[in-house]
């Protein structure tokens, strides 16, 4: 009767094992594909980049519309370390103003997104420039991309950090918050929206690569969004911010589209090699519209 129960015994554990295997390889399959996708963005953002390097030109000097005072605020403190992000504002406010969340490109927070934040301000707004790589910065495309794969990897500490963004500028007072972010954080701008579906209150998304096109994911969002890409970029395609589009539309949401004929991936940054001054510009003039509309 040994060698029966021996028997008996080994097929109880095999089964077990068994059973363990088919409960955690699923599993394992997901994170292996959400990693996968992740490397395949990092080199769609490499190839995009690819001749880049981010030298400021003259455009990225155009001054604010109205004179605005900055300062470095520690906004978030992640795994007890503090964030500091760069902070923008009108000089003359007395008054709560609309806020809102500016999210760099895959360079980083640098120059021309300090910059950017203070054109922005000067539009009215308080505005907060983000920072999603712990105080780095990339000056080559290979050390962006080192610094976009970091964030893939850890995405719950963006999220994070995003999430007491939006608490920092809620108090403030901030009247209304929105997003807003290129490249690299025109996809987080569009994953900000997500986080906050019901509380914020737009997003601007130039030409983020990792869109949403899942109804079902899509169909919490409450607040207008608008977005900007160009015709020639294959980051996204076009292909999928159509389908983006139409995922919106299809669950009623108030969106708007917009596809620069000859434009290519980062066509509106100043400091990079497919700056397109008349797209940027109209770009920025219906940026400044659909904020006004929504925001004030």
């Amino acid at each position: 009767m040994r060698k029966p129960r021996k028997l008996f015994g080994i097929a109880i554990i095999t089964m077990f094992l068994v059973l363990l295997w088919a409960l955690f390889n699923p599993l394992s399959d997901r994170l292996s594909v959400a990693q996968e996708s992740n490397r395949d963005y990092a080199s769609r953002l490499m190839e995009s980049h690819r001749a880049d390097l981010p030298i400021a030109s003259d455009a990225v000097a155009q001054a604010p519309a109205t004179t605005v005072e900055t300062e470095e605020v520690t906004y978030a403190t992640i795994n007890g370390t503090p964030v500091t992000g760069y902070l923008a504002r009108p000089a003359d406010a007395t008054e709560p103003l609309p806020a809102l969340i500016v999210i760099h490109e895959w360079w980083g927070l640098n120059d021309n997104i300090k910059m950017m934040t203070e054109r922005l301000a000067g539009e009215g707004y308080t505005a907060l420039a983000v920072d999603l790589y712990n105080g780095e910065f990339a000056e080559d495309p290979q050390t962006a991309r080192r610094l976009v794969d970091a964030v893939a990897q850890n995405p719950q500490l963006a999220q994070e950090n995003l999430r007491q963004a939006y608490q920092y500028l809620d108090e403030q007072s901030a009247t209304a918050i929105a997003s807003l972010g290129w490249c690299f954080g025109g996809s987080w701008s569009l994953n900000t929206a997500l986080l906050l579906p019901d509380q914020l209150d737009a997003a601007v998304i130039y030409y983020g690569g990792q869109l949403e096109t899942d109804p079902a994911r899509l169909s919490s969002l409450q607040m207008p969004i608008l977005g900007v890409f160009g015709a020639l970029d294959d980051n996204p395609p076009i292909e999928t911010v159509r389908e983006f589009e139409s995922a919106l539309k299809s669950l009623d949401k108030s969106v708007e589209i917009y596809v620069y004929p000859g434009a290519d991936h980062a066509f509106a940054n100043p400091s990079g090699m497919n700056y397109d001054p008349e797209a940027a510009e109209d770009a920025w003039e219906r940026t400044t519209a659909f904020l006004e509309q929504h925001l004030k």
